[in-house]
């Protein structure tokens, strides 16, 4: 009616019988609900998909279930882990159910519930002649937030997400970043008359035909964030190790620019390595403008090339070996570490001496390490080269440097020009003598 204020009804389906293996769900719910109508959206509980699925495995250790459907381990508290599965999905135990299911055996997600739900809303079709949108739910708990809701991990003629970016709002004001999650809000209403524990897993929402569109409507995969676009990937503990084989040598840079203050968090990163004598050997100079990146670059290069016909080299030689600094030269950021030893002890004696300056050599190291690995926590790619340490006098003049400052390389950042190769794990026996 023109005029009338919003509204939808959401009810629960009763009448449904115990799914087993093999039962053809659209079928079931055609008979339980013949009334279905077009633009109704049916929202469908994992656990029933995955029973008429054959999703049901023996396991005698739950744990080994969720071993197989786990990709990534991103956080664990005692026995609980929130994983990714398979699917995609992030959640406790990789969607591993050992409720309502025979004892010796647990539940698995559907294998894809996108096309699960394509399946159920074809069957209805057939069925009952009606186009209604189809959303498969799992409940999820969230971070920051207590309590659990139910939200989509498969759809079929569902516009997952509502995208009102460049739309005004009531003030004339554009939005910029609000993409709905309209499947999860789906997802939700119906877990408010489904319940945990009625019996009835499928429930009916009617009223907003607008969220229903066709069978190439994306699936619930949408919803599912990228790794590049998920500011909150990496959990704790797991997180220290993620983060250090995150960083990867970058050598090519894409066009994008560097955040300043995110390289100056990374510096913060380095200062809390460990260090002798409660010093903080490190200083980092920032080329973050093009002249002062080019004025060093020419003053490295010059000096390189005289070593190099110094050392007898032929032009051609000496060409091919300058052009291993473009990975410096083509980075949009460079940055200078230095060691600084103010603080070392002196102890008159050469031996003593040499090992007090590689201890602070390798916090410097140390140092270094924090700054890249921060630096891949920002999804910054970064390479360490060893270049400043061969000229460190030009190095120092050029920058206006104190005569103690050690540029100890440098370090070529930027955004990622693709993705990083693949790095063949080591066998960490071969690295280990145990006395």
């Amino acid at each position: 009616m023109t005029g009338a204020s919003p509204s939808y009804r959401v009810w629960a389906v009763p009448g449904l019988p115990e799914v087993a293996p093999g039962d053809d769900l659209a079928k079931l719910i055609a008979a339980a609900a013949p009334d279905l109508a077009d633009g109704d959206v049916l929202l469908v509980t994992s656990k029933i998909v995955s029973k008429a699925e054959g999703r049901i495995v023996a396991a005698d250790d739950r744990e080994e279930a969720i071993d197989a459907e786990t990709v990534r381990v991103v956080a664990r508290r005692g026995t609980l882990r929130i994983v990714q599965n398979r699917q995609g999905l992030v959640m406790a135990a990789a969607g591993v159910d050992a409720s309502n299911t025979p004892a010796g055996t647990v539940l698995l997600l559907p294998e894809d519930p996108d096309g699960s739900a394509l399946r159920i809303r074809t069957g209805l079709r057939e069925a009952l002649g009606v186009d209604v949108g189809i959303v498969v739910t799992d409940t999820f708990g969230r971070p920051w937030r207590s309590g659990l809701t139910d939200v989509a991990i498969g759809a079929a003629g569902v516009r997952v997400l509502d995208d009102l970016r460049g739309i005004a709002d009531s003030h004339g004001n554009e939005l910029n970043v609000t993409v709905v999650a309209t499947a999860d809000e789906l997802a939700a209403a119906g877990d408010l008359v489904k319940g945990k524990a009625t019996g009835m897993p499928v429930a009916v929402v009617r009223g907003l035909p607008h969220v229903v569109g066709d069978d190439g409507e994306p699936g619930a995969r949408a919803l599912v964030r990228s790794a590049e676009g998920d500011m909150f990937r990496l959990g704790t503990s797991e997180a220290v190790r993620e983060a250090v084989t995150l960083r990867r040598t970058v050598r090519e840079f894409g066009d994008g620019p560097v955040d300043p203050g995110a390289v100056r968090r990374a510096v913060a990163a380095a200062l809390t390595a460990p260090a002798p004598h409660h010093t903080v050997p490190w200083r980092f100079v920032l080329l973050e403008s093009p002249e002062s990146r080019l004025r060093l670059l020419d003053a490295m290069r010059d000096a390189w090339i005289a070593d190099l016909r110094r050392d007898g080299r032929s032009e051609e030689a000496v060409a091919k070996r300058v052009r291993r600094g473009d990975v410096l030269r083509n980075a949009p950021y460079l940055a200078v570490p230095c060691l600084v030893t103010d603080g070392a002890h002196s102890y008159g004696d050469p031996r003593r001496d040499a090992a007090e300056r590689e201890m602070f050599v390798v916090a410097a190291g140390a140092g270094v390490q924090n700054f890249l690995v921060a630096l891949a926590g920002e999804r910054l790619g970064s390479a360490w080269v060893s270049s400043t340490m061969f000229c460190r006098d030009v190095v120092r003049e050029v920058l206006g440097l104190p005569e103690h400052w050690d540029p100890m390389g440098a370090v070529a950042i930027g955004r990622p020009a693709g993705p990083a190769k693949e790095r063949p794990a080591r066998p960490v026996a071969e690295f280990i003598e145990v006395r």
